[in-house]
């Protein structure tokens, strides 16, 4: 007998329609779709999104406008910039969702594991105490245990506070 695991809501991933292009760059300049694309926050050099397969529940990913797959080509300003959004995003995880730690991290082109290695983008996943169970470890499964749009909608409450506080 086979094991089968169902998972209706990755049909949209599976069947749902192939954007032409860089799926950054859509995002970057498809402002008006913000809630749709779950945007959580947009300056002139960045915007903020959440991870639409994340790893945890809360990973969101700080992207340039700027389309590049070199990190070595992006301007210094941007670069300063996405860290200085990555120190405010990771006081929102650990104090706005009550996060225990958080992992950053960049995958640079294919072979660094990228999957949108086209356009560069830096991820912050919030970390919990026991949040890699044997799911994960055995049957390289995750388990996201909090609806999607709640956790999008919280996050996005709390970027008035700690993303545009300056």
């Amino acid at each position: 007998m086979k094991d089968i695991l169902y998972a209706p809501w990755r049909n949209e991933y599976v069947a749902g329609a192939i954007l032409e292009g860089c799926v950054f760059c859509h995002i970057s300049t498809h402002e008006n779709d913000d809630a749709d694309l779950h945007v959580l926050y947009r300056d002139e050099y960045c915007f903020i999104v959440m991870n639409k397969y994340p790893y945890t529940p809360g990973h969101f990913m700080i992207i340039p406008h700027f389309h590049t797959d070199k990190l070595e080509e992006l301007d210094p300003k941007i670069w300063l910039h996405m860290s200085a959004l990555a120190q405010k995003g990771v006081r929102l995880l650990k104090e706005g969702i009550h996060a225990k730690g958080v992992n950053i991290g960049m995958n640079l082109g294919a072979a660094a594991g990228a999957g949108i290695a086209e356009h560069i983008h830096m991820h912050l996943v919030p970390r919990w105490d026991r949040d890699t169970n044997f799911i994960t470890s055995i049957a390289k499964t995750r388990v996201y245990s909090t609806d999607f749009e709640k956790i999008y909608q919280k996050i996005k409450s709390l970027i008035p506070k700690y993303i545009e506080n300056d």
